[in-house]
């Protein structure tokens, strides 16, 4: 598995910390278990060297629109998807919830993405 480190830093660090503690609630119904909404993402080790050597920034408006993206994705069953926003692209594990690659526009062109089972353009 890969080992999770940090976030990019155009990522507020504070909002996503901020999030991650107003979700603790006592008990939850199974219902609320099965549309569990994924609030948060990690970047795998891999993934952030390949954003910093490829220069791949994301803003947090960027950052939520990938969050829509991921539940979109996972809504539908898909295991690992291939998400194309913008001039950027991302390989996401949606089961660890994790980035896996990250690519810019330029690498975009004639490529070929294997070991995914969907893809959602935003």
């Amino acid at each position: 598995m890969s080992e999770i480190v940090r976030i990019p830093q155009n990522i507020n660090v504070n909002y996503l910390a901020q999030r991650a503690s107003t979700n603790t609630t006592a008990s939850t119904s199974f219902k609320e278990v099965l549309n569990v909404k994924i609030d948060d993402l990690k970047f795998s080790k891999h993934s952030l060297m390949r954003m910093e050597m490829r220069n791949v920034k994301i803003t947090q408006s960027e950052y939520q629109k990938l969050l829509e993206a991921v539940n979109k994705a996972s809504e539908k069953g898909i295991k690992d998807s291939l998400i194309i926003m913008s001039n950027k692209a991302f390989v996401v594990n949606l089961k660890s919830k994790t980035v896996i690659t990250a690519m810019d526009g330029e690498m975009l062109k004639n490529s070929v993405f294997t070991n995914i089972d969907g893809a959602v353009i935003i």
